[in-house]
Formats: C-alpha cells, structure tokens, sequence
C-alpha cells in the first residue's frame, strides 16, 4: 500500500485550487514558490514548485528531490516567488544528495530509469534494479496499448534498499511508525521513494569462492523467499510507477482499489524467468485462494466506496484479494472502459474532495453497472480460475 503521512483532514475537504507540477508541454510551468516557515527545528526556508494552494493559506510544495512538503497556514511566516528552477540534478547527484540521509554504508547504483541506493552487496543491487527496469518497461507498454495516456517518467525513480531488517524498521519507523515491523516494502506518497531490505537475507549468506558475475540472480531466486521478495518489489515499484506516469497524482484521492488491484494484478512472480518476474496478466494464485475463501455478498461494493476495509487489520487481507479479482475481471472482460475508468481516476487532483457516492457513482459510469451487479460474474471467473489449476 501507497504510504502517506497522516493529511489533515480539512485538507481532504477543502475545495482548493490546484496546480499539477508536471505540466504539458504547451502548457506554462507551475509557479515556483519561496517560503520561510517556522518549525520545531528552527526556521527554514523552502523553495519547490506550488502543487496545490489550500483556500486557507496552505501550501503544499513539490521540492528539487521529488518531495512533498505540506505547510499549514500557521507555518508560513513569508512567501515570495520563486527563481527560475535549475537544471535538474543528475542521477548520480540526486543519489549522493540521498545517501546524506541515509545511515553509513549506503552505495548508488545508476540505470536508465532508477537511482537504487542500497548498504546490500552491489549484484544484488544490480539484479533488483534490472527487475525494476524490465517493469517499467512492461508498464508503460501495456498501459499504452491499452489506450490509457501514459508518459515515461521525466526524472529517475528512486528506490532504497536495506540489508538488514533491523536497520530497515528502525529508519522505516518514521514514516510508518509503530507499523514498520510489519511492512516488508513501501512506497512513500510524500517522498516519491521505494523502500525496502533483502528478504532473502541473500547478503548473509557466504559466497562460493570463484562464482562467476551473473549467479547473483540464480542465488537469490533459489531463496525460499524469492517470491515474497519479487512480489514485494513488484508491487511496490509498481505503485510507484503509477505515480509517475500520468496514471494517478500523488495525494490525489486514488480509490485503493485501483491502486491496489493494479499492484496485485502485476505483483505475480515467475521464478522460471531469470529476473523472477515475467510480466503481467497471470494469475495471483495467493489472491484467488484468499478471494474464494472469503468472499461474502457485498465484498466488492465495500472495498469501491471506500478505503476502510484496506485499513482495518480484521480485513485488509481480504480487501487487498477482492481489489485482485475485481481489477484482473476488468482488465481481462472490461478493458477499454477500465482505461477510460483510469483516465477519470487520473484527473483527480492532489488533496481534492471525495466520497463514496462519488466513488460508486464513477464506478456505474465507466462500466455501465454497480459493483453489486458485476459481483456475480466476479465470482464465476475466479471459480474457473481455480478450477483450471493443476
């Protein structure tokens, strides 16, 4: 799941103007912003693009490393207009700019799309971000051919990879808090990063005298835990790519669902492919068995007029199955108006109000049926899907 540090509420509600940071190309670039702010610490002064502007005063901030910076009116001692943005920083300098906040220890591995910042050995580093590259690649084709506007992202993707777990929840915490030992991998909304450890715990093992280059991957797909591990980087650089391509805006009011849903439709490892991951379209046979198990009347409508049931511990599995199998029926039957769904999804502004009606009512829209009336045919897919399983 997306993570997003706690948002005010009136945020959520307000009717507030917004500016979206990655314009189009004809369009003017969004108003770059100045700001002394008082905190804790001591005053700061913040410069970044405006994102969103609250009716109240509040601002919040996309700053030079892809960070969200939320402002309350009472923070903001003076505004002013921003200078001219630089030049972007360059990958190897965005990532030593973020192995300053980092413990020591941490190295930078550069490729085409990510900047993996990593205290694991370097072939592991290099193998995790060969996985991520081949899903980025896979997403934006898929999405595209789907008909759905995607752009490649315009900047490096950022992703941190701890070690050792200890030093994974202890850094995690702060972002998570007391919920850090139970995440395993996250994306930061606030951030913009992938964070996550080993979990093959493939670093501690030791390593044959003479390997030859290339047999990291082979070692960590033998792993027990290869398919925790491809699922959870999957799936989290997945959320991350949704972020960044057009198809959802940070702090936007993204059903779950969707987010989700997509995440476990591409989530699925195939440790026969060298990378552990195939591509997507397969099906999430740990998804299915918790759908069918606890499927109830209702399920689905739940999980598309609200977030709740993601949040509610009781639950979240069961939610988190029923996003799978509602979004894996809509991608397979449904495919045009699930890109047309998205395309509505996406124009959603960061901070902008929402309710279930609205929810259920852009759900009867873009698919010309309730959830309650789709339910049934849900059911039946997911019951030949299990019973096509060797």
């Amino acid at each position: 799941m997306p993570s997003r540090t706690c948002v005010p509420a009136a945020w959520l509600s307000l009717a507030a103007t917004a500016v979206v940071a990655c314009a189009a190309a004809d369009e003017p670039p969004p108003p770059r912003e100045r700001v002394e702010v008082r905190s804790a610490a001591g005053p700061r002064t913040l410069e970044g693009t405006l994102v969103v502007e609250a009716q109240d005063g509040g601002l919040l901030l996309e700053l030079a490393d892809q960070r969200y910076e939320l402002l309350q009116p009472d923070q903001i001692v003076a505004r002013r207009p921003g200078a001219a943005a630089r030049p972007a920083a360059t990958p190897r300098e965005l990532g030593r700019r973020i192995l300053g906040e980092l413990p020591a220890g941490f190295d930078v591995h550069v490729t085409r799309h990510y900047v993996v910042c990593f205290d694991t050995s370097r072939e592991y580093a290099v193998w995790c971000a060969a996985l991520f590259e081949r899903l980025s690649e896979t997403f934006v084709t898929y999405w595209t051919n789907a008909g759905l506007d995607i752009r490649r992202p315009d900047r490096p993707l950022v992703v941190v990879i701890f070690a050792d777990r200890r030093a994974y929840e202890a850094f995690a915490a702060r972002d998570l808090g007391a919920a850090a030992d139970r995440v395993v991998g996250y994306y930061n909304l606030f951030s913009n990063r992938v964070t996550t450890f080993d979990l093959t715990g493939s670093d501690s093992l030791p390593r044959p005298a003479g390997r030859r280059p290339g047999h990291a991957g082979l070692e960590i797909l033998a792993s027990p835990e290869a398919a925790g591990l491809v699922a959870t980087l999957v799936h989290e650089a997945t959320h991350q790519m949704a972020f960044n391509t057009g198809m959802h805006r940070r702090l936007a009011p993204v059903p779950l669902w969707v987010s989700e849903g997509i995440a476990t439709c591409f989530e699925t490892p195939d440790l026969a492919h060298a990378r552990g991951w195939k591509g997507i379209g397969g099906v999430n046979t740990a998804r299915l068995d918790r759908f069918l198990q606890g499927s109830r009347p209702g399920g689905l409508r739940e999980i598309v007029a609200g977030d709740e049931p993601f949040r509610r511990a009781a639950d979240g599995l069961d939610a988190y199955a029923r996003a799978w199998a509602l979004t894996h029926f809509l991608m397979k039957t449904k495919r045009d108006a699930f890109a047309g769904y998205l395309g509505t999804i996406a124009g959603k502004q960061p901070c902008g109000a929402d309710s279930p009606e609205r929810r259920l009512e852009e759900f009867a829209a873009a698919f010309g049926a309730t959830p309650d009336a789709l339910e049934p045919e849900v059911q039946r897919m997911m019951a030949r899907l299990h019973a096509r399983r060797p």
